[in-house]
């Protein structure tokens, strides 16, 4: 894909998957939470992970429906329930985020907390009706939310925070850095494209390759966090550019420098392009994500 052509593309995926997400929203009622829950997916964002999710079941299975964007809208839920909890004054304490007040400066910090924890049942709840609308067999629709959990949970996203809270203001070695960055953000990235092709019915030889294209593509997506957050300002990420620095938090850029960190995530979207290229898997979206992964602005 050309660069406008990438564009147009993710343009298009976002609106459906907000589509996805304003049907789910839709059925919360009122009250505080439901008003927080709201504000905090409404803020948008790049809605990577589900974006990541129906091109891997576009890869297999060709062009996705309704419940494969409800399916992937899933992950966002997820991921947004992170960035809620993640900005909180008990973790990063940070104010802005998808270029908004955080969820917790504008309903509070209980409220803020609270919805967090109350977008995960949905989020399951979600994706296994979504699962079931597509027909999947049960074995299947229980793999799909066994992975999505397992990804989001104390084994990916929560573990991950967690050692990267620990991990602030001491010296950390690229191992160990590589494995808070798999885990806090690249086990959510990783499982997108996973259960697109669970929910194509990928064989077990695709199904390889599209988790080793997630996990070489989310730790890509993170590195080049990394060097975004030392690189560009406030405006342009949305969230408040310098923290990590601030924070003396473990990066690529304060382990190994900008430099090597850029040919670190270069390399790491290689393997993932090589990894579908090894099965024969023509997936011109994968590709273009593997680019946008590594040479985005924000």
């Amino acid at each position: 894909m050309t660069d406008p052509s990438l564009a147009g593309y993710l343009e298009a995926e976002r609106r459906s998957v907000d589509d996805a997400l304003a049907a789910i929203l839709a059925r919360l009622g009122g009250g505080v939470l439901a008003e927080a829950i709201r504000y905090a997916v409404g803020a948008g964002g790049k809605r990577l992970r589900p974006i990541l999710c129906v091109a891997g079941y576009r890869a297999v299975a060709g062009e996705p429906g309704p419940d494969v964007f409800r399916l992937a809208a899933a992950l966002e839920l997820i991921h947004t329930y992170s960035l809620v909890h993640d900005d909180l004054p008990s973790m990063d304490d940070d104010p802005v985020r998808r270029g908004w007040p955080s969820t917790h400066i504008v309903h509070g910090v209980p409220a803020a907390t609270l919805a967090g924890a109350a977008i995960i049942p949905l989020a399951v709840r979600t994706a296994l009706e979504a699962a079931g609308a597509l027909g999947l067999e049960e074995p299947v629709q229980a793999r799909i939310v066994l992975d999505l959990c397992r990804a989001a949970g104390a084994a990916g996203m929560v573990g991950g925070q967690l050692l990267d809270l620990d991990a602030e203001g001491r010296p950390v070695e690229l191992e160990g850095l590589e494995r808070i960055h798999r885990m806090k953000t690249g086990a959510l990235l990783a499982v997108a494209p996973r259960l697109g092709g669970l929910a194509a019915r990928a064989d077990d030889r695709v199904m390889t390759a599209l988790d080793v294209y997630g996990r070489s593509l989310g730790l890509a997506f993170q590195i080049t966090d990394d060097i975004l957050d030392v690189t560009s300002s406030t405006a342009v990420l949305g969230k408040m550019a310098g923290r990590d620095t601030e924070l003396e938090k473990a990066t690529y850029p304060a382990v190994a420098g900008v430099e090597a960190a850029a040919r670190r995530a270069r390399e790491e979207a290689e393997v993932a392009r090589a990894a579908l290229e090894a099965v024969g898997v023509r997936s011109e979206e994968l590709a273009a994500l593997v680019v946008y992964a590594v040479e985005r602005d924000r």
